[in-house]
């Protein structure tokens, strides 16, 4: 058996999330596992970084199988993306190195929350971007965000019935920025929680339009309690930007990864 490894895009719109599930709902994973079977002429399981709610969409998603089947890469792009729907394709395919696994070989992961930031609704963007008509001071959200760099207990961003073991992540950057009509949020951390990315969203949302102090990051995480961490923002907005990995698994590697901490590399995954 071999494992290939996928770099895979897509539009999370129209999908019930990552996941399979039964009753036979769109997912992105059946869709990836259904094309790779046909080009494998097996059944082949595929094993992602990290689970994408209902609506969210990636830049880069990686995910893994394991298979018998000779390819060449080549093969497995046109062959697998031949047999995907409009709205999912993979963009590039290597050949696992060493002992690689999709969700625990990865060092750091990297989202993006993109909020169109204007009066009117877009008609071309509404199930991508999440709107917001009344203005946000994206630099007043960036100094917000800073105090969520580092190591903390995120019990305040997680969704109230997240499964994981401990609340604790390293938060490696968090950017707040504005193009145009966009205010744009890029967040990298060794792991994140059920919903914490759009949990921190919708925070920063509320400080940035002025309902909030600037401190109120510093003082959720003080206080540990979901209850009064704010409205949890919409998943239109939210990308899988990229995953990172050690250099030895000779992956491709995003550009945002530059802004890693030097010593990024000797953190692990939290469960």
């Amino acid at each position: 058996m071999q494992r290939i490894v996928l770099g895979v895009e897509y539009d999370g719109s129209a999908f019930f999330g990552w996941q399979w599930q039964e009753g036979g709902l769109r997912t992105v994973q059946d869709a990836v596992q259904h094309a790779a079977s046909k080009v494998a002429d097996h059944a082949v399981t595929i094993i992602c970084t990290g689970r994408t709610d209902t609506g969210v969409h990636a830049l880069e998603q990686v995910v893994h199988f394991d298979t018998h089947a000779e390819r060449s890469h080549r093969s497995w792009l046109l062959g697998i993306n031949a047999n995907l729907p409009d709205d999912v394709r993979v963009i590039w395919v290597r050949a696992a190195v060493d002992d690689f696994h999709a969700r625990y070989s990865a060092i750091a992961r990297f989202y993006r929350y993109i909020i169109l930031n204007r009066p009117t609704r877009s008609a071309l963007q509404r199930d991508r971007v999440t709107w917001c008509q009344h203005h946000l001071d994206a630099e007043r959200m960036h100094q917000a965000a800073q105090a969520l760099v580092g190591t903390h207990d995120f019990t305040s961003f997680r969704a109230l019935k997240c499964q994981s073991v401990s609340p604790m992540r390293l938060m490696h950057f968090v950017e707040v920025y504005r193009q145009d009509e966009q205010v744009i949020m890029d967040i990298s951390a060794n792991a994140f929680l059920h919903h914490m990315v759009r949990n921190i969203a919708g925070v920063l949302m509320s400080i940035g339009s002025g309902d909030k102090p600037i401190q109120w990051t510093q003082e959720l995480l003080t206080c540990k309690n979901r209850q009064i961490g704010g409205v949890t923002a919409p998943p239109h907005g939210l990308y899988l930007g990229g995953v990172y990995y050690p250099e030895k698994y000779c992956l491709p590697k995003h550009i945002i990864f530059n802004k890693l901490p030097a010593n990024a590399q000797r953190f692990q995954h939290e469960t």
